[in-house]
């Protein structure tokens, strides 16, 4: 058991309950006694029902769709935590929504990722911890800490022990990049499962909207896993598949990413696509009855309870990956 100071308290708000329950559980630790709801207008309301004066808090809170609901949810309970003179607060956010607008792609368009980090930032938060984020730059977007967790270590167990060496041949297995924009993450992935590299190369027309053009390298006859940090509306993770199918020949496709955004046509489009199983994790949560059975959630919040119990601790959490 992890020994505490007694000051360190966990909040959350509506975007993930029961992730949060679940890293109270591996911390050993009671969920905060917090309320966070709206009022009829749809304004938010946040109402800490003990003490934070002094304490370590960390609030946890993924700003998942509604995007803009709880990124206000998250910016409202840290200032509440503030001026109820909390000693820390460290902002939890598994997944960190608007990291896709990370740039000027075009005259005239917002970096709105930078703009989230200054609101966080404003809002009184002293630390950051989040997980995979879309461009690990953004980090530097922050004036405060940025602890960034990876999620790649349990997708590399979970394949491990899905296709253990000692059963099946990795020359036979391929990892895939499903874009251009994704094959660091897609490489270091490969090298740790042992298996080969490849690449679909796309042009986006527009938002939300792609057309496969190639695929390059050698996936004909092999097992696919498409590798990502996140998938939407998954047009780019089907259309992906469909080439390594019909233009690689390719003989199965399995896919995983960290966050499973999954809005609009997402899950009809992975039912109806020629991919196996798509993985991701807990970072948002994936509705009950949910219409697509090819998914599967990872559990990570025993990852981030121990990053919760590095940084109150003030170690590296470096040892865990």
């Amino acid at each position: 058991m992890i020994a505490y100071g007694e000051n360190i308290k966990v909040f959350c708000g509506n975007s993930n309950p029961e992730f949060a329950k679940t890293v109270c559980k591996e911390l050993g630790l009671e969920l905060g006694n917090g309320v966070v709801q709206t009022f009829s207008d749809g304004e938010v309301a946040v109402s800490l029902n003990e003490t934070v004066r002094g304490a370590d808090v960390f609030l946890i809170q993924s700003t998942c769709k509604p995007v803009n609901n709880h990124l206000m949810e998250l910016l409202v309970m840290i200032d509440a935590c503030r001026r109820a003179s909390a000693g820390r607060i460290t902002a939890v956010i598994p997944y960190f929504g608007y990291a896709r607008q990370d740039r000027k792609a075009k005259s005239r368009d917002p970096i709105t990722a930078k703009l989230v980090a200054n609101m966080i930032t404003a809002a009184g938060a002293d630390r950051v911890l989040t997980m995979d984020l879309h461009a690990a730059q953004i980090q530097g977007f922050f004036d405060i800490p940025v602890d960034h967790l990876l999620g790649n270590p349990t997708f590399v167990k979970y394949y491990l022990d899905k296709f253990p060496e000692d059963k099946y041949n990795h020359d036979e297995f391929v990892v895939v990049s499903p874009d251009v924009g994704s094959v660091a993450r897609a490489r270091a992935f490969a090298a740790k499962v042992h298996m080969g590299l490849a690449i679909v190369d796309k042009r986006r027309q527009k938002a939300n909207v792609c057309e496969v053009m190639n695929v390059i390298g050698d996936v004909k006859g092999k097992t696919c896993i498409l590798f990502d940090d996140m998938i939407d509306t998954a047009g780019s993770l089907c259309n992906a598949a469909q080439a390594l199918v019909e233009i690689g020949g390719a003989k199965a496709v399995y896919a995983c990413a960290t966050h499973g955004v999954l809005s609009g046509p997402a899950f009809e489009r992975i039912e109806k696509s020629p991919i196996q199983e798509v993985v991701v994790h807990n970072t948002i949560p994936v509705p009950a009855d949910c219409p697509c059975k090819k998914i599967k959630q990872l559990d990570v919040a025993p990852i981030f309870a121990r990053a919760i119990s590095h940084v109150h601790g003030g170690t590296s959490i470096a040892d865990l990956f």
